[in-house]
């Protein structure tokens, strides 16, 4: 494999297979980073050496897309498990809540899945990469029993018009579908809900840093509680109370 990647000729989405983060992947899906989010400061790039990181932490929770005719690693998609309080976000950024993207918030009972990145090789985009690694991790949610994913989703589109309009209104064309942007919309496309909008989530000039907040429910998420005693328990005959 190689970290430089030639422009891919007639690859079918058949030929992409997602498949969990192995040691071996990590100096690759740092090239990614680099191809993938050319705007962001290099801080936001995710290292090898935090991929190396997030495996030791949670490897359930690590994917890559592999090219089967090449071998590439032509995307990625990382995160950890976290509790979440969606009604006390004001300061959230992603190298504060990521830990500096090393990841060490990682609670492994936490209730979420937070989203930390999901990448795709320019090249490779528009094959239904992205939807691959929407259903892995979903999958993995159901399978830990998580209430559901967590993530800020930049607004790569909003470049072109934040001259024009203020975030919230580009957010609301976008749910409604009067705009496009490729990772929100696809974000709603993949059962996601939109929460409110994290300002200066990153350090991204085109979009001012401007991220929005969204949830993916499990629906399949159980909530299990202990049976709370009996109101009247205390007022049977014979129970003294105090004991």
């Amino acid at each position: 494999m190689s970290t430089q990647l030639d422009k891919p000729k007639h690859v079918s989405a058949n030929e992409i297979i997602i498949t969990n983060t192995k040691v071996e992947h990590a100096k690759y899906c740092y090239a990614l980073q680099q191809a993938c989010f050319p705007t962001l400061v290099p801080a936001e790039w995710i290292t090898e050496a935090q991929i190396l990181n997030h495996l030791r932490l949670f490897p359930e929770g690590q994917f890559v897309a592999i090219d089967q005719g090449s071998g590439n690693v032509i995307g990625m998609t990382a995160g950890f498990r976290t509790h979440f309080d969606f009604a006390h976000t004001h300061g959230h950024t992603y190298l504060d809540f990521t830990s500096q993207c090393w990841f060490t918030r990682h609670n492994p009972r936490g209730s979420y899945y937070y989203g930390a990145d999901m990448s795709v090789h320019p090249d490779y985009r528009g094959l239904g990469i992205a939807r691959k690694f929407h259903d892995a991790r979903k999958a993995m949610c159901k399978r830990l029993g998580l209430k559901g994913q967590v993530v800020c989703g930049m607004m790569p589109g909003y470049a072109e018009h934040k001259h024009a309009m203020k975030p919230d209104r580009y957010v609301h064309g976008v749910i409604a579908g009067r705009l496009y942007d490729s990772t929100l919309t696809t974000q709603l496309r993949n059962d996601f809900r939109a929460h409110k909008l994290i300002a200066g989530y990153v350090q991204d000039v085109p979009t001012d840093g401007w991220a929005v907040l969204l949830e993916w429910p499990n629906p399949d998420y159980v909530h299990y509680q202990l049976p709370q005693p009996y109101a009247g328990f205390a007022s049977w005959p014979g129970v003294e109370k105090g004991i």
